[in-house]
């Protein structure tokens, strides 16, 4: 069995659900992993914000035009009175517990719980659509097998276990729908795998019931070798080692969510990216094998911040990095990058919430400076194991290029450089230029 996902906009428009109706329905038994309708998560973000704003009133505004919308999507989508009436019904139970948020206390839980919304009415409204065509049909809810644990990751074994069971509960069935994004947390609430989620929703079912493959249908033919949106003349790549996919996800390559390939790589299942607007293109296919040495592509991930860290202690001295570490770790940030000297260590991190907290235990240690509006730019691709080394090769490339941090052998898939945002589109032209299209 194969598992396919779909996004926001490959389900944005009842002409566009007709279209992943007739693209799934080849007679092959599979399970279809969808989005919101596109926009929607927006604005059930938006609603949630004015709730958070106790601004109720123009909740409510936004709540009304969002339902409307809706029930609009319902006449246009079905033709039988009985699937509209059922599609009604949906859209009607769904508003009612957005609106229950309206009065009365409103926290995170309530957030999670409205932003869930969009992806059980997209699912509901499929399933009926392919029902109506004549397709054996059947919803898988989430939310009986998706689980995050107390650290919000994703708990593999609960899912695995308690998949199969609503497989059985639901019936056989063609074809199974089911929801991306949202899952149960370990209190039993609402919650979700944040942004692009559903790519990780699809990969956590692909291992969980060991698929054959696991496809992404997005609305472009697969990674390209650098970001089209700053880079002219960019190709496809047919395909990639999971660990090359990995750098690219996590360094900024938009297509995919950072986290899908490692359910994927676990249980060793392709993962194939496909264009819904193109499908007959062949996409890009990742798999545990590279298809040769050599760089592969370049990503870009903006809004990273460098802290550097200077303290004559750190000379001949045992345990610094491990107390700068615990600082980082007890308030919950991420490091991306890490270069150290004698007397200096420097780190990229992407979440600043805590930024202020951390300077200030950081100051007890040493001199400590802050560069914001950085980004980091990942050479990605089978590079240690290539003879001659790749590295003077992309330092040359990136001559008068004025780079902040270098990152080079932690991983033989990986060379990063930190740059001013500024300088990003400079940085990805000049690449493209003197390693990928030379």
């Amino acid at each position: 069995m194969k598992v396919l996902k779909f996004g926001g906009t490959s389900v944005g428009s009842p002409e566009n659900m007709r279209a992943v109706m007739e693209q799934v329905t080849d007679g092959e038994q599979k399970i279809i992993v969808l989005s919101a309708m596109s926009g929607t998560t927006n604005s059930l973000v938006e609603i949630s914000n004015y709730l958070h704003k106790k601004n109720k009133d123009t909740a409510r505004i936004f709540i009304g035009k969002l339902e409307d919308k809706y029930k609009q999507v319902v006449v246009d989508l079905f033709t039988s009175e009985e699937n509209k009436k059922a599609g009604l019904k949906v859209v009607a139970k769904s508003f009612k517990t957005i609106k229950s948020f309206t009065s009365g206390k409103f926290g995170l839980v309530g957030e999670n719980t409205i932003l869930a919304q969009g992806e059980i009415i997209s699912t509901n409204l499929v399933t009926f659509l392919m029902n109506e065509n004549g397709y054996n049909t059947k919803l898988l809810p989430a939310l009986d097998f998706m689980k995050i644990d107390e650290d919000k990751a994703a708990d593999l074994p609960f899912i695995r276990d308690n998949i199969k069971p609503v497989l059985e509960k639901v019936g056989d069935a063609d074809y199974y729908i089911t929801q991306g994004f949202i899952c149960k947390d370990a209190d039993g609430d609402i919650n979700n795998l944040q942004r692009g989620g559903s790519d990780y929703t699809a990969s956590l079912i692909g291992a969980a019931i060991e698929a054959d493959e696991i496809q992404i249908w997005t609305d472009i033919d697969g990674f390209h070798n650098n970001d089209p949106r700053f880079v002219e003349g960019t190709k496809k790549i047919e395909q990639l080692s999971f660990n090359e996919a990995a750098e690219l996800a996590y360094f900024g390559a938009k297509i995919l969510h950072p986290q899908t390939v490692l359910p994927a790589r676990v249980g060793n299942i392709p993962v194939r990216l496909k264009n819904t607007m193109n499908p007959s293109d062949s996409g890009t296919l990742i798999t545990a094998e590279s298809d040769g040495m050599g760089i592969k592509a370049v990503a870009a991930k903006d809004g990273i911040t460098a802290v550097k860290i200077r303290s004559a202690r750190m000379l001949m001295a045992y345990g610094f990095l491990k107390n700068i570490f615990e600082i980082f770790e007890k308030f919950k940030t991420p490091i991306d990058m890490i270069s150290t000297s004698e007397v200096a260590v420097s780190i990229t991190i992407d979440n600043t919430q805590n930024l202020a907290a951390i300077k200030e235990e950081l100051d007890k240690f040493g001199t400590v400076e802050i560069d914001d509006d950085m980004s980091i730019v990942c050479i990605v691709g089978d590079i240690i194991e290539e003879e001659n080394g790749f590295a003077p090769k992309v330092f040359k490339a990136l001559d008068g290029i004025p780079i902040r941090m270098i990152s080079y052998g932690g991983s033989k898939y990986n060379i990063s450089v930190l740059v001013p945002t500024i300088n990003k589109k400079e940085t990805l032209q000049s690449l493209s230029d003197n390693l990928l299209n030379s």
